[in-house]
């Protein structure tokens, strides 16, 4: 065969697509598989080339073959009836046109005419992959195809709906059962017993309780129904009782009786306890319900011994376990048989104890509860020969100048086979490493333990606090009675030494938070060499930053030869590894941002797509005063970083402008004048507080140290008034749940800053009646939009005045920057201001929510017994001055 009449084999596709219009990747690959093997699998009618890079014909005269359906084979058909691969001689025919002449866009869901001319236009460039086309035809099904929707549809296309329509099934039936499933944990009595005035699981916990989940609009019916078909062995009445643990053990209230009784009615929630029982007893022993008769767990104390010198008295402790109705004439009797008195802390737990309240004979016929007893409160039991060391008077036992106090100990540093926490009494004068050698006793370790151990804190939402020195008192380590502390590997600090916290740059996400032990008398050099050293940093480009309230960098430490105690650093302070040399006294290192105008993606994008970008242009953000320079441009973001500055403080706004157009990334834009430019402060990594006033200088504005600005061009100039404020309004989209461009609206608020004042200021601004629109102000970060209702017009002159509120104000909060939603009622009814990205947040929010709840249910069903103290969810922070600045006062 002639190498003139062969093509090159990798361009054959492309003719295929010239000829017949279509690809054959996209009809023929799935059915035939690729061109390549195609070809060679059909030697009787193409011959390749010895290399196989070039195809030909084999017959001598012009095969012609036809490309028919995906559903029919490739055949070569007469002549006269195909096809010819090379040929040109028969033009293509014209396509009728549909009647009318009519063009329609159909792009998914939505369908809108469109001109021939803006064809072109709709489908060029990037933004569309592909374009089909569709001509209306008459479509004449046989009598055996009505009613019979599955008509000549291809098995495979069936295959893949019924696979379709399963998963969607699958998909409905899991999201049911998200929005509307309970889980409830069912206790057997079977494998529970009665004593000391609760209920213990015979087995372990897990062992012990049967999961269930429910329906929450089930009734209590229902329940039943679903326990007897998983217990199917159980024999007898079967009773549904809730429960609830306590510190005692698990203790039942009210019976669920009624089965037409909803579960929520009926208060049963998600993750509530349910007890499965026979209603009379449990292993033969006869059990109480209700609150009437919860047990308490009470720390009863006695005195050991009397230490003549020491700082305080040394007890022996006992949980005993009563019923809240149990009276204290019960309670002497039971703790003090053989005669003797009964104090409590009568302080309570919130404070320092310093006295004990005896029950006098008068109190006997009280109950526990009605006296105040709860659970973890401490009773002293003085016996006869105790009472003669002490001094009774007015009721109180003031012998004593210690607190007694009990501490939690959970093991950080044990096995879990190990017993994990336990409780220890002491005083408020108790050195630390007394604490220390009980709890490890108590948790029987190895002594030995005790030398490469320490003592730390525990947070409420369990974070391990700075160690406390061994040689420090319960009091010196302000410890409160409850506090939980954990015993953790390590040796503590002595009392000349820091424990400190250090991450590089304030963001927590990019950078674990780190320990370290430092002298206090040790320079701020040498710390930040050992934390460089530590975390494996090196070079002298960086300097040391504290944390402030905000958890971003703050204050730095510029004197580097000082020590940590001359600075008032103090133990469990977190400071931040900040890159960049500080600056010179009385100067200014200033991250500059460009904000670039927002190019708003096409109308109809899908609305995840808009969601994914601003989440682009969120974290382009994420860099920080004290982390490395990011890229110059970020393809999504409207803040782009531009560098870093270095100005005087007392320069003015102006010269912050001109200095911050000769960073390289801003060198492109044309500005005339610094009025063509408008400054903002960034604030939680977007724009925040508007700086005005271009000869105002610098140190007036208060700026942190770790404040970046954002500089944003404009159209023409601006000299913004301190009573002008700035508002980005966009008008709504009728019949769509979306807005057009912002846009700039400058309001004067120097008479009044109503609502009515801003309905009007906005009908001016889009030349619309002022009672043909409605607006509202957005939330982003709650995805919500509030409106911004017009009540007041209808108030009588001197009531308006005196009611109406200012928007800057609770709720609305109206400051620059914000955006406002605007609804023009002459094309649209509707007062809907959300949007579809606003559902979707939304949405994102939720399930964020419901993954944090579902956490803390497991971790309450694994430590169900667990007394944990209520502590705060944040460490606590040296206290430091601050100063508010009031606009106005009421």
């Amino acid at each position: 065969m002639e190498d003139s009449k062969q093509i090159p084999a990798d361009q054959l596709g492309q003719k295929l697509l010239e000829k017949k219009g279509v690809s054959w990747n996209k009809k023929y690959r799935k059915q035939y598989g690729a061109l390549r093997k195609y070809l060679q699998h059909h030697p009787q009618v193409f011959q390749l080339s010895p290399d196989a890079n070039k195809v030909g014909l084999k017959e001598a005269h012009e095969l012609l073959v036809e490309l028919d359906s995906p559903g029919q084979a490739l055949q070569s058909p007469p002549q006269s009836n195909g096809v010819p691969w090379n040929s040109e001689k028969n033009p293509p025919r014209p396509r009728a046109t549909s009647a009318g002449g009519h063009w329609f866009d159909l792009n998914d869901s939505k369908v809108q005419p469109i001109k021939e001319k803006d064809i072109e236009k709709q489908f060029q460039g990037k933004e569309s992959a592909y374009m089909l086309f569709y001509r209306k035809s008459q479509l004449k099904r046989p009598p055996e195809a009505r009613g019979n929707p599955r008509y000549q549809i291809p098995e495979h296309l069936l295959d893949e709906m019924n696979a379709a329509n399963t998963e969607l099934q699958k998909k409905r039936a899991e999201c049911d059962s998200a929005n509307n499933g309970i889980d409830l944990h069912l206790h057997l009595s079977s494998c529970y017993k009665f004593h000391n005035g609760a209920l213990h699981p015979s087995l372990s916990w897990k062992e012990s309780v049967v999961d269930l989940t429910i329906d929450r609009r089930k009734t209590l019916g229902d329940l039943r129904q679903a326990v007897f078909q998983m217990l199917d062995s159980w024999e007898g009445d079967m009773v549904l009782s809730l429960a609830k643990p306590l510190p005692a053990g698990l203790h039942l209230y009210q019976m669920l009786d009624g089965d037409e009784l909803s579960l929520d009615s009926s208060g049963v929630a998600d993750g509530t306890d349910i007890f499965v029982w026979n209603g009379k007893e449990v292993g033969g022993t006869r059990v109480l319900v209700g609150a009437e008769h919860e047990p308490v767990v009470l720390n009863v104390l006695r005195l050991a011994g009397h230490n003549e010198g020491g700082k305080g008295q040394h007890f022996t402790e006992a949980q005993h376990t009563f019923s809240c109705s149990t009276s204290l004439g019960d309670l002497h009797r039971a703790l003090a048989p053989s005669g003797g008195i009964v104090l409590r802390n009568s302080s309570g737990e919130e404070k320092e104890a310093k006295n004990w309240e005896v029950f006098r004979e008068e109190d006997m016929e009280e109950t526990i509860r009605s006296v105040g007893l709860r659970d973890g409160c401490s009773v002293l039991i003085l016996d006869s020969h105790d009472q003669s060391f002490v001094n009774i008077s007015s009721g109180n036992l003031t012998a004593f100048t210690c607190d007694i106090s009990w501490l939690q100990v959970k093991n950080f540093c044990g096995a879990e086979d190990e017993e994990n926490q336990v409780k220890i009494t002491a005083t408020i004068e108790t050195v630390m490493s007394d604490i220390k050698m009980k709890a490890i006793r108590e948790l029987h370790l190895e002594e030995e333990l005790a030398n490469e151990s320490c003592l730390r804190p525990v947070s409420g939402n369990g974070k391990l606090l700075s160690p406390v020195p061994e040689d420090y008192t319960v009091k010196e380590a302000e410890l409160k009675m409850g506090s939980l502390l954990g015993l953790c590997h390590g040796k503590a600090p002595t009392s000349t030494q820091l424990f400190l916290y250090f991450m590089v740059g304030s963001d927590p996400n990019s950078s674990p938070e780190m320990e370290i032990v430092v002298e206090e008398t040790a320079s701020v050099g040498q710390c930040l060499n050992l934390m460089l050293q530590k975390c494996g940093l090196s070079g002298d480009n960086w300097h040391l930053r504290r944390l402030d309230w905000c958890y971003e960098a703050g204050e730095a430490l510029s004197q580097e030869n000082a020590t940590l105690k001359e600075l008032n650093v103090c133990r469990g302070d977190t400071l931040v590894i900040t890159e960049g040399k500080l600056p010179e006294k009385g100067f200014l290192k200033i991250p500059i941002w460009w904000l670039r105008p927002s190019s708003r993606k096409k109308h109809g994008e899908n609305a995840q797509d808009q969601v994914n970008g601003l989440t682009c242009q969120m974290e382009a953000l994420q860099v920080s005063a004290g982390t490395a320079s990011p890229e110059a441009t970020h393809p999504a973001t409207e803040l782009c970083y531009a560098g870093r500055i270095e100005i005087a403080g007392e320069a003015s706004l102006e010269e912050l402008k001109l200095q911050a157009l000769t960073l390289p990334c801003c060198q492109e834009q044309v500005v005339p004048l610094p009025s063509f430019l408008r400054a903002w402060t960034v604030d939680s990594k977007r724009p925040g507080k508007l700086l005005r006033n271009n000869k105002q200088r610098l140190s007036d504005y208060k700026l942190a140290a770790s404040v970046g600005i954002c500089i944003e061009p404009l159209q023409k100039e601006e000299n913004l008034g301190p009573h002008e404020l700035l508002l980005r309004v966009q008008m709504g989209i009728p019949g769509e749940r979306d807005y057009s461009d912002c846009g700039d609206l400058v309001w004067d608020i120097s008479k009044e800053c109503t609502t009515w004042a801003l309905r009007q200021r906005v009908a001016s601004h889009y030349c619309l009646p002022v009672e043909k629109i409605e607006i509202a102000k957005y939330f982003p970060e709650r995805f919500e939009w509030l409106p911004i209702s017009s009540w007041t017009q209808q108030i009588s002159k001197r009531k308006r005045r005196k009611k109406q509120e200012s928007l800057q104000s609770a709720p609305y909060h109206l400051r620059d920057g914000d955006i406002i939603g605007v609804k023009n009622l002459l094309l649209d009814d509707t007062k809907d201001f959300s949007t579809v990205r606003d559902d979707i947040g939304k949405e994102k929010q939720r399930q964020l929510a419901l993954e944090k709840k579902k956490s803390r249910q497991v971790r309450s069903v694994q430590e169900p017994f667990f007394l944990e103290e209520k502590l705060p969810t944040k460490p606590r922070k040296p206290e430091v001055a601050l100063s508010i600045n009031v606009g106005v006062f009421r």
